[in-house]
């Protein structure tokens, strides 16, 4: 049926077919459209009647063994006993929300945005980026969670067959990574090739530092008035106010370059890189939390050094040996998997000295 033609759900011989001809009429013709994915790693079953392509990813991940162990992962405070602090879970539904409503807006492929949004974390390792750091220190080759996380979707669920997602979504999920400085990259070469996976990686940032700067008052880590006045001023004096205002900048700011990339202003950017350098500062390298995480360091080198060493340790935790992979990958892959509470578990089960009993 000719483009700009009304259809009609009976014009179709499937739900997908036609959710697929709406795409064309809804979106914006930058937007990336489900008819036009560039396909998956391997040939899969056929079609879906009810659902495009990204919806169908989408459901493979909500419903994987890694996006549920999310839950029990830490985002900045190591296994918060308060109810109200993010896990690594709850981070990625903001991150969704908030890339949801920024592709709403600019009239984007929502499909695809929550794809790569409720995928993009699942390759992070127990303990947040401490434990990030650690395995990139100690394992050969280092460890990168962004990477990682592909290498979930692309190889380690589904007990190895991985969920066979399409090309669009696996890109979104390996390029979200900011690092520590300038978050919002202009080389194109390190972006996302669709404006939906970009979406989600600018509404990683609008995610995290807000809700890391929400937990640390939580914590008393700090006050509003802790906040230097500039961003306080105008990014504004609650959580609330300071997502509207960046997602509104970043609808804004992308609408006026022609949806070409998604943007930040450049005024908006320098407050986003002020903001992340003041949290750095007060929050991820403050002393009690760094304490935490030296503690965490130690439980994830010596759960790394004994798996690697006793054979049937590794036959017992990670199973039988993959002759395509070395022992030091898959302990990796093994201890990346792992919630805070089951490395901890693990490590007192292995270390710590259990009382006596009569045989």
């Amino acid at each position: 049926m000719a483009k700009g033609t009304h259809t009609t759900r009976g014009d179709f011989a499937t739900v997908r077919q036609w959710l697929e001809d709406r795409e064309w009429h809804i979106l914006a013709p930058q937007a990336q459209k489900s008819v036009a994915t560039r396909g998956r790693l391997r040939a899969d079953d056929p079609e879906c009647p009810l659902r495009t392509a990204y919806q169908r990813d989408r459901d493979r991940i909500v419903h994987s063994k890694a996006f549920r162990r999310l839950k029990h992962k830490t985002q900045v405070f190591l296994s918060p006993t308060g109810d109200h602090y993010r896990t690594r879970l709850t981070h990625t539904l903001e991150v969704s929300q908030i890339a949801r409503t920024i592709g709403r807006a600019l009239s984007l492929n929502e499909d695809l945005i929550e794809a790569v949004a409720l995928g993009h974390d699942l390759g992070h390792t127990p303990f947040g980026h401490g434990g990030e750091r650690v395995l990139n220190q100690i394992h050969p080759g280092g460890f990168r969670h962004h990477e990682q996380s592909l290498r979930v979707v692309d190889s380690l669920e589904k007990g190895g067959r991985g969920l066979n997602l399409t090309f669009e979504v696996r890109d979104g999920i390996v390029k979200h990574s900011k690092g520590k400085t300038h978050p919002i990259l202009t080389d194109p070469g390190r972006r996302p090739v669709t404006l939906e996976g970009q979406v989600v990686r600018v509404a990683d940032i609008v995610a995290y530092l807000n809700h890391d700067l929400d937990d640390a008052m939580r914590a008393h880590v700090l006050s509003a008035d802790d906040l230097p006045s500039e961003i306080r001023d105008r990014l504004g004096d609650t959580h609330a106010r300071r997502i509207h205002t960046l997602v509104d900048d970043v609808i804004t700011a992308s609408l006026e370059g022609g949806l070409h990339e998604i943007r930040m202003s450049e005024p908006m950017l320098r407050l986003v890189e002020g903001l992340r350098a003041f949290l750095f500062e007060r929050v991820y390298e403050l002393d009690t939390i760094r304490r935490e995480f030296e503690r965490a360091r130690k439980i994830i080198e010596d759960l790394y050094a004994v798996l690697i060493k006793d054979k049937d340790l590794f036959r017992r935790e990670v199973g039988p040996r993959d002759p395509s992979l070395s022992r030091a990958q898959q302990v990796c892959d093994h201890i990346a998997g792992m919630t805070d509470r089951y490395a901890l578990d693990l490590y007192k089960k292995i270390f710590l000295p259990r009382p006596w009993m009569r045989l």
